[in-house]
């Protein structure tokens, strides 16, 4: 069984939930996907599939990558990701669909992607350095102040907290809840946010950790009088 589906970031809205609660949502196109691979303990040491998005096909693709594909008689795919495979399941095998329908509402599944770049930023942003005071003639406002002494050790130590490159790595957010399915349209819809902009490549897998739903403090009191 196919534990994960490919998909794009659609953007965030709020949905009303049966008890009038507005919650920060986010829709997700997931799939349709194919199977480009199926990797067995045999042949490849572990148990995973490669997934192809359907709706980037490649056209331009080179040689090697048409012949990678004609094996499992599906068109090339700009975008493909591997998956583990959940044992105990069916068997799954190259040109197999896997589609949104696989999650059910309620469900707890991670969404993993590359966040937005910020490109080149100082310390206050990167790190949430506070600065100098911003009083008239202080000379000192953003800057990241002693990096080091200069008598020993006479260098700066790694790992310093500096200025750089800032955001565009890959993030994992666990443990979103789904809200609701369109298979129709292959719509998944996830309560929270989920790393990324618009249109951005997502992840979407079962939950690895999953974690029961939180209940709410006047609840706890009314079993507590109980």
């Amino acid at each position: 069984m196919v534990t994960g589906i490919i998909g794009r970031k659609l953007g965030m809205t709020q949905i009303f939930l049966p008890d009038g609660t507005a919650v920060p949502a986010t829709v997700i196109k997931a799939g349709p996907c194919v199977v480009v691979q199926a990797k067995t303990a045999a042949t490849d040491g572990y148990e995973a599939v490669q997934l192809g998005l359907v709706d980037a096909v490649q056209a331009d693709a080179n040689k090697p990558t048409q012949g990678h594909f004609k094996k499992a008689g599906v068109p090339p795919t700009r975008i493909t990701r591997e998956v583990k495979v959940k044992a105990g399941g069916d068997a799954v095998k190259a040109g197999d669909p896997v589609l949104v329908s696989m999650f059910n509402a309620g469900d707890r599944v991670d969404v993993i992607a590359n966040g937005r770049g910020k490109g080149f930023q100082g310390v206050v942003r990167r790190h949430g350095f506070a600065g100098g005071a911003a009083t008239h003639g202080s000379m000192f406002h953003r800057a990241p102040g002693s990096i080091g002494a200069s008598s020993y050790p006479s260098r700066v130590i790694k790992g310093m907290r500096a200025a750089g490159r800032m955001g565009g790595k890959r993030i994992t957010t666990l443990n979103l809840k789904v809200v609701s399915i369109d298979a129709d349209q292959n719509l998944l819809v996830v309560r929270g946010a989920v790393p990324g902009a618009p249109n951005g490549v997502v992840l979407v897998r079962q939950a690895i950790a999953k974690k029961k739903d939180p209940v709410p403090q006047v609840e706890k009191a009314k079993k507590g009088k109980k």
